[in-house]
């Protein structure tokens, strides 16, 4: 494979934007004659996020993207980023950028596999890749094209935007055991790892980050999930349910999107784009950074405050793998599904074959000698 610049964008368009001389509707714009790459147009962008300002490290990813795009633009490049319903809900994003209501989104694809099953490819799927193994697939595999024409049908252009890592299975009031505890239980848990649940019995529900603590404090849900300790303990999720179980199988490496309305991408001038793909490439390492630097500390404390680690029982992980590959395989009799599906498989097992040999048997061997 011919190897490819880290930050390209890949959009033939992105030579035809050199030459606007004005910017979408909307987009803002302080005169000048002649190309806005001459004239240096001031821009001006809402970006809309799916998650709210209080988590700092997932909502944050968008305000580290937006400062380093005025960085690298000498503050010609604004764009202000709105915590999820400001401007729309959560389940609104993809849309509100598709319609050019904002400019600019930042959200988990997943939330809207209702409008296509293969989004959920651009964020996770159950015993799917690690954060490492999306990025190697999104940029030097076969991903980037792939997905990018699933968002070109959504008049989008989508750049990664972050990753948690593989998350924590989230919590319990009761302790699970096996499949039978999870029978008729209220969870909130969103994409394909909600349809698995589904299967298995689970009465599931798909929540924003908002609104889960109080339905946990009501009883309206039994369990919920979110991402991992360092978002956990804020949510205070550790305050109605004490059983904290592990891993989360259905979130092995949930990547993030910044989804740009197509006509407001081709309306910038090429070294705007250049910065707002190197913006985002950074805010992808720094999410994942900042979570591996604060989780293991969270971690101590949630268990200092009484909370019970317990992992998932071997039964209800194999169930839940056969359940995953039925509903991937369900799926795949639609063409562009199964184009996405299998590049996606194919990376995933030539990667995992190759992390086994080496990193994982030396992280195995160190976690089993302290």
């Amino acid at each position: 494979m011919k190897r490819r610049a880290f930050f390209r964008t890949g959009l033939p368009a992105a030579a035809g934007a050199v030459a606007a001389t004005s910017l979408v509707a909307g987009c803002g714009g302080s005169g000048g004659e002649g190309p806005a790459v001459r004239t240096r147009t001031n821009v001006t962008w809402r970006l809309v996020s799916t998650f709210p300002r209080s988590l700092d490290t997932i909502y944050g990813a968008a305000e580290v993207f937006a400062n380093r795009v005025s960085e690298l633009t000498e503050g010609r490049f604004s764009i202000r980023v709105f915590p999820v319903g400001e401007i729309v809900p959560f389940d609104q994003v993809l849309d509100s950028v598709q319609k050019g209501t904002v400019h600019m989104g930042h959200a988990a694809s997943y939330y809207f596999t209702g409008l296509n099953p293969a989004l959920a490819f651009d964020c996770t799927v159950p015993f799917g890749m690690n954060a490492r193994q999306y990025n190697a697939w999104f940029y030097y595999g076969e991903g980037r094209d792939l997905l990018r024409a699933l968002f070109a049908d959504f008049n989008i252009v989508n750049f990664p935007g972050g990753n948690t890592g593989t998350q924590m299975g989230g919590w319990f009031r009761k302790e699970i055991g096996g499949l039978s505890d999870l029978r008729g239980l209220k969870m909130r848990i969103p994409g394909l790892g909600g349809r698995v649940m589904d299967r298995l019995g689970v009465t599931v529900q798909v929540l924003a980050g908002g609104d889960i603590y109080p339905a946990l404090e009501r009883g309206a849900i039994d369990a919920t999930e979110w991402s991992g300790p360092y978002d956990d303990e804020k949510l205070g999720f550790f305050e109605v349910a004490k059983n904290y179980s592990y891993p989360g199988w259905w979130e092995p490496g949930p990547n993030l999107s910044f989804y740009v309305n197509r006509q407001a991408w081709e309306s910038l001038p090429s070294d705007y784009q250049a910065a707002v793909a190197a913006a985002a490439a950074e805010a992808n390492v720094d999410m994942m950074a900042h979570y591996d630097a604060n989780n293991p500390p969270a971690l101590e404390r949630l268990l200092g405050k009484g909370v019970t680690l317990r992992p998932f029982a071997p039964e209800i992980l194999t169930a839940a793998a056969a359940t995953t590959r039925e509903l991937l395989e369900e799926e795949a009799t639609d063409p562009a599904y199964d184009r996405i599906y299998r590049s996606y498989k194919a990376f995933q097992s030539a990667s995992d074959r190759w992390l086994s040999t080496a990193e994982l048997s030396v992280a195995n061997f160190e976690a089993s000698n302290g």
